[in-house]
């Protein structure tokens, strides 16, 4: 982290001397405005190639996000409660959340809070992505 630190302290103090020649060569030269501001344009092209040579600079650009983040493991089997297991069997057999409520002896709200927390440990959007899932990773028969 220090060595970043060093090198945006540096490329600053570059791009301020830069812009201090540039105003010396306005007033005591020759040289016209155009290519003062060409040096200028050319120095930072120059910081954003090498940017983006080491990969500092992939998360601004939308084609590369999907590509650049980092994938999501396959869920740990561990990480499932047996309370979440059993819901999971439930839905499993097609039961609606007041169903399954009703079935294993626990309020509607606490089967929609362990059907959201099976939806985000198995990666899915709905429950029969979930279930899908929970086939392919053997959690059900």
């Amino acid at each position: 982290m220090f060595k970043t630190a060093l090198k945006f302290g540096l490329l600053a103090l570059l791009a301020l001397i830069l812009v201090q020649l540039g105003k010396y060569s306005l007033l005591f030269s020759s040289w016209s405005s155009e290519l003062s501001i060409s040096l200028v344009a050319l120095f930072f092209l120059l910081i954003g190639a090498l940017l983006a040579r080491q990969g500092k600079l992939d998360h601004l650009n939308p084609a590369t996000r999907k590509l650049t983040a980092p994938a999501r493991p396959t869920t740990d089997l561990q990480s499932i409660s047996k309370r979440e297991l059993e819901v999971l069997q439930e839905m499993d057999k097609g039961l609606s959340n007041k169903e399954i409520a009703h079935s294993l002896f626990i309020s509607e709200s606490t089967v929609k809070t362990h059907v959201s927390n099976l939806l985000i440990k198995l990666d899915a959007k709905r429950r029969t992505e979930a279930l899908k899932k929970a086939r392919e990773q053997g959690l059900l028969h």
